[in-house]
């Protein structure tokens, strides 16, 4: 039937039903299943940062809490009354709680995030709450309880949680249209920075990853969108053939980490001979390298192509006010203590109303019973409870004004209730006891009510005190270089060039071998018509014919030097000039001439490391040159930029050029410095200065262990954290260090130089006995210790001061040295000279080294071995060295430092010295003689050796 016919049968009746469109329809459900995702599932509540279905499990185990494990499987099914869900989410939830150790003690195996291993099934691993959960997270008293899906039980709305705890657990969901995922943070942080928030301090807390590892936090954005976190696994070097992980970035397994590296390896980014997974209580994976693969650059391609490096993006979403917001995690803390506060605010009002209605309850009861109210004739004869209760109120009227509340009926139906033998047997003396204590503790609890910031402090470090053991932080905070692929791709690929057709690529097996590559590097050519191009490396590209050079290009190398000489096509001069290429645009040409139709290369040289050679121009005859030939040497031209014209080399034609003599470097060594915060060496100005480095010249790292190596001046180099010392290696140099040896029981002294050895060789220098520990090391010839000794049977103290210098001559690497002292050493102190440092010459201290032993003590004073010279007079003659040795019945012969060419040499007794050994002429030092000044002296105690640096002229000291 039509509408219009429907109208006309029913003219007066209105429509019964509203039409609603299919897509409305789509829309509310969408939103309704939205915020039902959101609110009920993904994301976790702001007060005691749980889903749903974590709460319900809590709240399950509490109900079942008798003390004993329960099953896995009983705890789930007591669960499903409270979630409307299936068993499987419920137990996948609960393993995950459990595997967070906090709030759940296990009992069999729940699996290990770390391997990636689950768990048992549910019927074979038991749980029960941990005394942390039953004390921070219930409290039936100030939980807002709500009716359960099917309205036959009741649930909490949230757990009363009195700790942040959406902090230290993290939290990770996926929801309708938003995700959150928050980092968990170190248990003892968030109570450290939840009391300073308390004194009104803004909190700044890092994550801190049960998986340990390394992480750079620089851009962590406190948790917010668009943050970033670079975490890394912590790899050791155990040997130059072998890396050890030992532990794993957060969000990552020893499986996927060991599967990510075989994939670089098939992939041909690193070389690795074979893996092995030796991960039991602690993780262990042991790589083995190819022959000929070096470790530091290994390390480097782990991080830049295996999940040994992983970049974590936080997301700190949250339900706070029934509606999810965006917070950052110190906000959320603030917010979690301020709720930690009031809940502690509520149970002592609480327990106020407890204590207040025990004494109400005592009183009436007192008074009941004292006055024999319970004898009272109308009392007794009294035959309902309407007229018993208007009797007592009479009877109470004149006690009601010392009572702290108005009495109720139900007040006095518990005294109907009491029993008489309770009455007879009443003991006035020990009620008046019970009510006095009552008291007390209620002057305890307003006080508590009255300083409630400091209760919440107090709070916060009492849970610090009795959880915090074995809670220390995990995860290493620091920064990270950022480690260009480039740079550490293995040389997987090889390289071949045309030159006459202008093709270059790895796929030209046929053809001019260039060099090896990886698939990821860039190669440089040079054209015989002045053009280069920089281009990726594929299977064929086409470059230009004329191909004069090609190889790797290295971005921003502003050391490889190219020498040309090129003839100009327009005016037929020939050019000469030096440049570098440094920042291009891949693909595009650059030319390297004036530009000129028909200009041409001549001569054409790459020098990786700045060479500049001397060469023999041969001009064609001509009628007005005498001299058809000429040397040319690439040293005295200028390296200018890569668009630059040139000099002027001959306006007439050059008939040919040929090299007479290789070249040296033009450019200065390598500066280097090492950035102890990256533990790496960089030439960006960052951290301390080592020097300039060229040729072999090496890097001495010394360990607090008491070895030292030698290494190259690479940028790729890792370094130890136990790193006391680093410094260019000086072969002349000598150090004093002082020991104490472990099967001797004593402490020495010995003064060696560092051998020179192969790279990487690490050599003890200290005994090797168990117990042996070095104690403190000095390249300052001037250096005196205070020793504190006790003398004889009857222990007398004694002080000796002692000039290290004077102590021992220099003897070999390996020898033990003198004892320190034949008696029972207290106590060390390092004396020094003030010295003055010139300003060029004071570079940032790089580290020291002092005293393990608690009653060793020591200071740090950054002195030259040429600032001491500095401060001797010079010596010009060998009657005037006789004149400066003291009497030997006075005091014995002092030593002098003796400089020559600016060095130290070896310290001998000035006797023994030689006169051609002594430098002859310092007019300066004559002229202005340096002023004596103080000894200073510095007197502490070491308790922690990770506090030992080193500065960068070779002095021990602390931070």
């Amino acid at each position: 039937m039509s509408e219009e016919s429907d109208q006309n049968l029913n003219p007066n009746e209105e429509h019964k039903h509203t039409i609603t469109p299919i897509n409305g329809l789509y829309e509310n459900w969408f939103l309704d299943y939205a915020s039902y995702v959101i609110l009920d599932r993904a994301v976790p509540h702001i007060h005691d940062g749980l889903k749903p279905v974590q709460r319900r499990i809590m709240h399950s185990l509490k109900e079942m809490d008798d003390g004993r494990f329960n099953k896995a499987a009983n705890v789930i099914g007591n669960t499903m009354k409270y979630h409307p869900h299936g068993d499987a989410s419920i137990g996948d939830a609960m393993v995950q709680i459990g595997q967070k150790d906090l709030l759940i003690d296990m009992q069999g195996n729940w699996g290990d995030p770390v391997t990636g291993d689950s768990a048992a099934a549910p019927r074979y691993i038991e749980a029960r709450l941990s005394k942390f959960a039953n004390e921070v997270v219930f409290n039936a008293d100030t939980t807002v309880w709500q009716l359960s899906y099917d309205g036959r039980n009741n649930e909490p709305v949230t757990l009363p949680v009195k700790f942040p705890l959406l902090l230290a657990q993290g939290a990770e969901g996926i929801a309708v249209g938003l995700a959150t995922k928050v980092m968990p943070h170190n248990f003892i942080e968030l109570l450290d920075a939840s009391i300073e928030a308390l004194k009104g301090v803004r909190p700044n807390i890092l994550p801190d990853f049960f998986t340990g590892g390394m992480a750079d936090f620089t851009n962590y954005n406190e948790g917010q969108r668009g943050g970033r976190i670079r975490v890394r696994a912590k790899i050791t070097e155990k040997d130059k053939k072998t890396l050890v992980i030992t532990e794993v970035p957060f969000s990552t397994t020893t499986g996927s980490v060991i599967d990510s590296i075989l994939s670089a390896n098939d992939k041909g980014k690193i070389k690795i001979k074979k893996i092995e997974d030796n991960t039991a209580a602690n993780v262990e994976i042991v790589v083995h390298l190819a022959p000929g693969i070096s470790p530091d650059v290994t390390i480097d391609a782990l991080y830049a192509f295996t999940a040994c490096e992983v970049s974590i993006s936080p997301n700190t979403c949250i339900i706070q006010d029934d509606k999810p917001h965006f917070l950052s995690v110190n906000d959320i803390l603030i917010e979690n203590t301020k709720h930690t506060k009031s809940l502690l605010k509520k149970e002592l009002e609480i327990r106020l109303h407890e204590l207040q209605e025990k004494i109400f309850f005592s009183s009436l009861l007192k008074i009941f019973i004292q006055e024999g109210m319970y004898k009272n004739p109308e009392y007794e004869n009294s035959s309902n409870f309407d007229t018993v209760v208007e009797v007592l109120h009479l009877l109470f009227e004149p006690f009601k004004p010392s009572l702290y509340r108005e009495i109720l009926p139900e007040d006095f139906k518990k005294l109907i209730d009491k029993p008489m033998s309770s009455i007879t047997r009443f003991d006035v003396k020990k009620a008046d006891e019970q009510m006095k204590n009552l008291e007390d503790e209620i002057k305890v609890v307003k006080n508590h009510l009255k300083h409630l910031t400091d209760y919440a402090i107090a709070w916060f470090q009492r849970l610090k005190d009795k959880y915090g053991k074995g809670r220390e932080r995990k995860t290493e905070i620091r920064l990270f270089d950022r480690v260009e692929a480039s740079k550490v791709a293995l040389a997987n690929v090889k390289l071949y060039m045309n030159r006459e057709d202008g093709f270059i690529g790895s796929g030209l097996r046929k053809d001019e071998f260039v060099a090896d590559c990886s698939d990821i590097d860039e190669i440089i050519v040079f054209r015989e018509d002045g053009k280069c191009i920089i281009t990726k490396v594929a299977d064929k590209t086409f470059v230009g014919k004329g191909i004069i050079h090609a190889q790797v290009f290295k971005k921003n190398d502003e050391r490889t030097i190219y020498n040309l000489i090129y003839k100009d096509g327009a005016s037929g001069t020939s050019y000469i000039k030096r440049f570098a290429v440094v920042g291009v645009t891949r693909d595009k040409e650059y030319d390297l001439t004036k530009g000129s139709k028909g200009s041409k290369i001549l001569y054409f040289t790459a020098n990786p490391n700045g060479e500049a050679e001397i060469i023999n121009v041969a001009l064609k005859p001509h009628s007005k040159l005498r001299k058809l030939q000429f040397d040319q040497d690439f040293a005295e031209v200028a390296i200018k930029g890569r668009g630059s014209q040139g000099n002027i080399i001959s306006k007439y034609p050059v008939k040919k050029i040929t090299l007479k003599s290789k070249g040296v470097s033009t450019l200065s060594g390598l500066k280097i410095w090492y950035d102890d915060l990256l533990k790496r060496l960089n030439v960006d100005g960052r951290g301390k200065y080592l020097g300039e480095f060229d040729g072999d010249d090496r890097i001495l790292q010394v360990h607090k262990d008491g070895y030292y190596e030698l290494s190259s001046f690479e940028l790729s180099n890792h370094f130890d954290d136990g790193l006391i010392l680093i410094q260019k290696f000086d072969p002349e140099k000598v150090f004093a260090a002082v020991h104490f040896e472990g099967k001797a029981q004593n402490y020495f002294i010995k003064r060696f130089v560092f051998e020179l050895q192969s790279i990487g060789r690490k050599t003890i220098f200290i005994s090797e006995e168990p117990k042996s520990r070095l104690l403190y090391l000095t390249a300052n010839p001037a250096s005196k210790v205070i020793v504190d000794v006790l003398k004889g049977k009857t222990q007398i103290p004694e002080t000796l001061e002692l000039t290290l210098s004077e102590l021992i001559d220099v003897k070999g690497l390996k020898a033990n040295g003198n004892r320190l002292s034949p008696h029972d050493v207290q106590k060390v102190v390092l004396e020094e000279p003030e010295a003055a440092i010139e300003e060029s010459e004071e570079q940032e201290s790089g580290g020291a080294d002092n005293s393990i032993d608690e009653n060793i003590d020591t200071e740090r004073e950054a002195v030259t071995a040429e600032s001491v010279a500095e401060e001797i007079k010079t010596v010009k003659s060998e009657e005037e060295i006789i004149e400066t040795i003291p009497a030997p019945a006075v005091e014995p012969a002092k030593t002098k430092q003796v400089v020559e060419d600016d060095k130290p040499i070896a310290k001998k007794p000035v006797e023994t010295l030689k006169p051609e050994l002594v430098k002859k002429e310092q007019p300066q030092a004559a002229e202005k003689p340096v002023e004596e000044k103080p000894a200073k002296k510095v007197d502490f105690e070491i308790t922690n050796p990770d506090d030992i640096d080193i500065d960068d002229k070779g002095q021990l000291g602390l931070f």
